[in-house]
């Protein structure tokens, strides 16, 4: 009889980021993050515009740095104290974010997890910006085509 456990592996806790890019009417890119923070059990939102791509995907990278370092504070300040959503949006918009009321979000969109409060690497960001790009280029496509 064998009564040796097999030892049980500890969830990984993760955050989830959804990423989608699109074109506004006036050209700049409009970049809308959504994170799910599965230690508190909470949805952000938040979105930025960008001139060019590249300029997009350097604040990309920025933005999901910012948001990892500061789960705690977003939390605190726009959940638990829900009441000053100012001191939330203020925050944000030091870091060039604005928070996204939108309920929907594209279908086409890029995922990433990563541990919380670690920084984000360098090879991670290949595979979002692929998938921006294709995302981008598809739209584009789709409106020359029709």
């Amino acid at each position: 009889m064998n009564t040796k456990k097999t030892p049980s592996r500890t969830p990984v806790v993760r955050n989830d980021y959804r990423c989608c890019m699109e074109r506004n009417q006036t050209g700049k890119y409009c970049v809308r993050i959504q994170v799910f923070y599965p230690r508190h059990a909470w949805n952000l939102g938040v979105f930025y515009l960008a001139s060019s791509f590249d300029r997009a995907m350097k604040k990309l990278e920025e933005s999901l740095d910012f948001l990892q370092r500061h789960e705690e504070k977003l939390w605190f300040w726009g959940v638990d104290r829900a009441e000053d959503m100012g001191f939330s949006a203020e925050f944000l918009r030091e870091a060039g974010l604005k928070l996204d009321h939108r309920t929907e979000f594209p279908r086409r969109a890029t995922n990433l997890s990563l541990a919380p409060e670690r920084q984000v690497p360098a090879f991670v960001l290949g595979p979002v910006r692929r998938g921006l790009a294709e995302s981008v280029e598809a739209v584009r496509s789709a409106v020359a085509g029709g």
